[in-house]
């Protein structure tokens, strides 16, 4: 992944936005961010986004920021904005199963990949947060806590986010007795009481040690995707 180019700078005190201005300014338009949302925990699947924000005051999305800062009211709030606002938008996921056949970093790289190759708009640079992502046809640059400083990023992390969410709340009417709606699969005591108690349900990576200490081989291993999100 390319650094800024020549030319560009970006102030310290830019802004959400300064990032894209600053492309912008050496011609690089449209930009794309993508992130991911549900690489840590061990049941639900891995979910990337993509999003282009349009210039001016229409690619500023009121309240916007890095989807872990928001409420979930303010995240459902700003993912209609992004979705009404932006010049194309993506999301993807990857299943339990797929994501214990490829590894986390892989299934994570893939996803990222998937979101940006599906936006109807072809961007001219991308923005990705925390590591760079290989393979994308168009020069990008890799941000520390990039959903943080960019507003595509955190566009994209919203998108990720709320997608995943309803997700898991889906998997909860399913499974109730693990308790999805609340802890969204990461894993916490209460999770892992269930899974003791339980098992893994089909939703659960069977790559987490915490997950194959409960494995019981009856369980089965269909997986429906429940929102229409495509699936890799």
């Amino acid at each position: 992944m390319s650094a800024l180019p020549r030319g560009s700078t970006v102030r310290r005190d830019a802004g959400l936005y300064g990032y894209e201005r600053a492309l912008r300014r050496v011609g690089l338009d449209p930009i794309a961010g993508v992130d991911e949302a549900g690489r840590g925990p061990c049941a639900g699947p891995l979910v990337a986004a993509a999003v282009i924000l349009p210039e001016g005051k229409r690619g500023q999305i009121p309240g916007l920021a890095d989807s872990k800062l928001l409420t979930a009211k303010a995240r459902e709030r700003c993912y209609d904005e992004i979705r009404n606002r932006a010049l194309a938008w993506s999301v993807v996921s990857i299943e339990a199963p797929e994501c214990d056949r490829l590894g986390m970093h892989v299934a994570n790289v893939e996803a990222l990949r998937r979101a940006l190759f599906r936006l109807d708009v072809r961007p001219s640079y991308v923005l990705t947060d925390g590591f760079g992502v290989d393979g994308l046809g168009v020069p990008g640059l890799a941000m520390w806590k990039g959903d943080r400083v960019a507003a595509c990023i955190s566009a994209a992390s919203v998108i990720a986010k709320v997608t995943r969410d309803r997700v898991m709340e889906h998997w909860d009417s399913v499974y109730p007795e693990y308790g999805f709606k609340i802890h969204k699969g990461y894993c916490t005591p209460e999770h892992q009481a269930a899974l003791d108690e339980f098992g893994p349900c089909p939703q659960h990576r069977r790559r987490f040690e915490n997950v194959r200490r409960s494995l019981r081989p009856e369980m089965g291993q269909n997986v429906t995707s429940p929102t229409g999100v495509e699936s890799l």
